[in-house]
């Protein structure tokens, strides 16, 4: 079976090596990115703009940063919404607000008659060049089926949550217990190497107990070396924990571990660490007391 012509919008830190798994498998992708050196990159043809990229392209995939990022890749100048006729559909991979997401379905639907998929991912550049990413997708079930041949060769595990929306709102519950979970791994490091044991043998200590998981797995050796080159920028998980925030707040849901998870990681890109991985916010536990004694964040709302 041929594989379908894929215009891809966004070919950054998931989206370079999703390109590239995406030729190795014999899709053709066209793809645009502010950066054109990433385009590059991937190997994928370069467009000239998001517009360009989704001519003709059986499928439109978004993989980017920011909400006013796919807002302006589609319905800016030169957007996607400028160049698409049905058959076509929209994917986006991208970690979106949950109403401008089903504010975005609508508005593509009114004005080209196509269908929107939200996609949002999680397991990292690795999993992304892998093929092996959780995805969570929410849109019609006529469209889910359509691309499920793709979400297939991307993912090893995909769920059509619902309608357009769902997916995105299974992403801030992921994205919740990721935050949580990088701070809580901070802490455990910092008091293991205070106790004067090894930090990095934990994942091989608790490995099949209640605390084990793929972040203490992963993420505790990555933290134990000090080893923050991003498969996830801090600034982009503060985006996420902002709007987990936000979500939460407008549903009048109580999140309140999310709030200290939140609170840290302002203080990490206040200090300046927004470009490295999530990870880092194992700095914000390493500062100096603060004059007068007492650690840096034992209470973070008292003392970040």
């Amino acid at each position: 079976m041929s594989k379908l012509d894929i215009g891809y919008v966004g070919v950054g830190l998931m989206g370079g090596p999703m390109v590239k798994r995406l030729l190795s498998l014999g899709y053709r992708v066209r793809a645009f990115d502010i950066v054109a050196g990433k385009v590059l990159a991937s190997g994928a043809e370069p467009a000239a703009s998001a517009a360009d990229a989704a001519s003709g392209a059986d499928l439109v995939l978004l993989n980017l940063p920011t909400t006013e990022a796919v807002e302006e890749a589609v319905f800016g100048a030169n957007g996607v919404a400028f160049a698409i006729r049905p058959p076509q559909l929209v994917i986006d991979f991208s970690t979106i607000k949950v109403e401008k997401c089903r504010a975005f379905a609508r508005k593509l639907r009114d004005a080209t008659g196509c269908d929107w998929i939200d996609a949002p991912v999680s397991g990292g550049p690795p999993a992304s060049g892998a093929g092996t990413l959780t995805i969570m997708a929410g849109g019609e079930a006529a469209e889910i089926e359509r691309a499920r041949p793709l979400f297939a060769d991307l993912s090893g595990r995909f769920t059509h949550m619902g309608p357009a929306g769902a997916g995105m709102v299974a992403k801030m519950l992921n994205q919740l217990i990721v935050g949580c979970g990088h701070a809580v791994m901070a802490e455990a490091v910092m008091l293991a190497e205070s106790a004067g044991i090894e930090a990095a043998r934990l994942p091989e200590c608790l490995a099949g107990g209640h605390a084990d998981g793929s972040l203490l797995q992963k993420l505790c050796p990555r933290m134990a070396r000090r080893d923050f080159t991003p498969l996830g920028y801090a600034r982009q998980l503060l985006k996420d924990l902002e709007m987990v925030h936000q979500f939460a707040a407008d549903l009048r849901a109580p999140t309140p571990m999310t709030g200290e998870a939140l609170l840290l990681y302002r203080e990490l890109v206040r200090l300046g660490h927004a470009e490295l991985d999530s990870g880092a916010v194992l700095k914000v536990y390493e500062r100096p007391p603060a004059p007068g004694g007492g650690g840096a964040v034992n209470s973070p709302r008292g003392e970040l």
